[in-house]
């Protein structure tokens, strides 16, 4: 039977549809990305905020139409994912097109759940306490293009902002095993990823359950022994968790790339406060210096949050002056999302969508001042650049550096006569910059 897996959300929500797809492949599924073609539709969504929500939830309807459809062959649409965890029972009941729910902590029962539809005519929802780790046998099937990979270390999240309903969807934070994750690696290797993406929560308490102390050191100097990776790639490190250990070993580590994804959320004190954030700017900025005095040409990337409850003219411009004296290498904001569920939801200030918009505005134009003269400062350096693709039209190849992760960060392009394929990796000097990308010729 032809299969569609439409995977929302986050990097993470991908590492469990590729999860699911392995097991699928498994049993003899085959998959389409045509939606009239398929005779099963699974929808793996998410709903972090308010437009992941309603992207979900119109995803779901747009799927259902196959079954109502005469023109799809849609037989069965299942739902799985943090919208299925969070609003299991009113999917059921607004949408009846969908066959079955699975919950966050249950995506190694989508066998099971097909064949209840399919071969009983039933309708399950199946949810797992949220303590509890899935486990899948099977090999992921890796939709990233071959080379690059995410490698999700734990689920879940101890942490309580104030804004974020994370917790209540994917239960507190538990590790995999070490074993677990450098077999998934090997595997992922031997497919010939070069590239290992380090996700989670947050990856910084990694092993904090298993052996009570924080063990990402640890964790990535065992999968950089793994044959055949190239590159190791952390996202998702809480500025208060980044100790000297951690520094170190991305100082000293050759296949550790001088890369950080650090979330800060806000520059401004009261703001942190709020939000139940266990940091303040000063210890940001304490954080900062140190990766910069270790590891002199590392990138930061972080993200904030524009216009959170109570947020004053005085904050947003204590933020505009901590990104000015910081200068982050990459940047993002997110305007606030009053979540249900949320004690940020319920306080006082709430912020107009139009301010959210113009202090998120205000911040970018500033970070693309500072992002723009870091690019500038590229010109004439030697990276080894990792092929992710032609541009027929331009005789060009498109590829990142180890200061760009996927999908979020810019690329660096090349002319050259030279046929190269995604996946391979050279060495380029960069010659130009183009706003947030790179220019560069082929050295070897």
């Amino acid at each position: 039977m032809k299969l569609l897996m439409v995977s929302l959300g986050c990097d993470k929500n991908l590492v469990d549809s590729e999860v699911m797809m392995g097991a699928l492949y498994k049993e003899g599924y085959q998959f389409t990305d045509d939606e009239e073609e398929a005779e099963i539709i699974i929808v793996n969504t998410c709903c972090f905020i308010g437009d992941a929500k309603e992207e979900s939830v119109n995803t779901i309807l747009q799927m259902a139409e196959y079954k109502t459809d005469n023109g799809g062959r849609c037989r069965a649409l299942i739902v799985c994912g943090c919208l299925a965890e969070r609003y299991a029972d009113e999917i059921r009941e607004e949408i009846p097109e969908v066959d079955a729910v699975i919950g966050t902590s249950a995506i190694d029962s989508i066998i099971t759940a097909l064949k209840s539809v399919l071969d009983k005519n039933e309708k399950p929802v199946i949810k797992e306490p949220l303590n509890r780790l899935p486990k899948l046998d099977s090999k992921r099937l890796v939709t990233t293009g071959g080379h690059y990979a995410y490698l999700k270390i734990a689920e879940g999240c101890n942490k309580h902002c104030t804004y974020c309903i994370i917790p209540k969807l994917r239960g507190t934070y538990r590790s995999y095993p070490v074993e677990d994750l450098v077999k998934e690696a090997s595997e992922l290797a031997q497919a010939g990823v070069k590239e290992l993406i380090l996700v989670a929560q947050e990856t910084t308490l990694y092993g904090i359950d298993l052996f009570g102390k924080k063990s990402l050191p640890m964790l990535i100097n065992k999968l950089s022994e793994v044959d055949g990776i190239e590159w190791i790639r952390i996202l998702y490190a809480y500025p208060e968790e980044i100790d000297d250990e951690l520094i170190e070993v991305i100082a000293t580590n050759p296949k550790v790339c001088h890369y950080i994804d650090m979330p800060v959320q806000s520059g401004a004190d009261e703001v942190l406060r709020k939000m139940g954030r266990l940091t303040n700017q000063s210890d940001i900025v304490e954080v900062v210096n140190k990766l910069r005095n270790r590891i002199p040409d590392i990138c930061i990337r972080t993200t904030l949050i524009a216009g959170f409850p109570g947020e004053t003219d005085e904050d947003h411009y204590e933020t505009m002056e901590f990104v000015d004296k910081v200068e982050f290498d990459r940047l993002g904001v997110f305007t606030y999302s009053r979540e249900e569920e949320t004690p940020a939801a319920s306080f006082d200030g709430q912020v107009d969508e139009e301010i959210k918009e113009s202090r998120r505005a205000e911040i970018m134009e500033l970070q693309q001042a500072i992002a723009f003269e870091k690019a500038e400062a590229m010109i004439g350096r030697e990276l080894t650049v990792f092929i992710e693709g032609r541009i027929v039209e331009d005789n060009a190849y498109a590829g990142r550096t180890y200061m760009d992760a996927p999908s979020v960060d810019g690329m660096i392009f090349i002319q050259t006569e030279r046929d190269l394929m995604s996946g391979d990796m050279v060495k380029v000097k960069v010659t130009g910059a183009n706003e947030y990308d790179l220019i560069g010729e082929l050295i070897s």
